[in-house]
């Protein structure tokens, strides 16, 4: 593992390719990759902050920004056992940014929905992480903005 992986420690970016630079100048994809998700979630935790909620609070309103889903659905995306999901919906409850309605595909289970409230502090967060995030990509070019996004999603398809 080499000292910029192992010390946690953010780099520069190095220059593009084709402006001065090799591929080998810069990090190698492990790297690049962890020292780009360490930018990802810092810009994750502040817009979280802003709002007063966790990383996985902003995760649990992601996931139900596009969709209402069971519980059990939730722990499987967010990777949680069913226990810690209950705990965290009955919190965003509390700040009524989502209710719990019956499943209408099965009677024993609910539907986790965002409220009026949750709605616009979904939007509101999504719009600051998608900002951010176009900050941090507009040295790229479109092409290799789209070569990026399709990386990404073959990366997280063969997870």
């Amino acid at each position: 593992m080499s000292t910029r992986l192992s010390g946690m420690t953010a780099q520069p970016p190095p220059p593009a390719v084709g402006e001065g630079s090799t591929a080998d100048d810069g990090l190698d994809v492990v790297d690049g990759l962890v020292q780009l998700s360490f930018h990802i979630q810092a810009v994750l935790a502040q817009v979280a902050a802003d709002h007063d909620l966790s990383i996985t609070q902003i995760r649990l309103l992601g996931i139900l920004r596009d969709r209402d889903a069971e519980m059990l659905q939730l722990a499987g995306h967010l990777g949680l056992d069913k226990s810690s999901v209950t705990g965290l919906v009955t919190r965003a409850e509390r700040r009524d940014l989502v209710r719990r309605v019956p499943s209408p595909r099965d009677r024993r289970a609910v539907l986790v929905t965002l409220t009026s409230q949750g709605r616009r502090l979904t939007s509101d967060g999504e719009r600051r992480i998608r900002d951010r995030i176009t900050t941090l990509t507009a040295g790229l070019t479109k092409t290799e903005q789209g070569t990026l996004a399709a990386l990404a999603t073959r990366i997280l398809r063969v997870r």
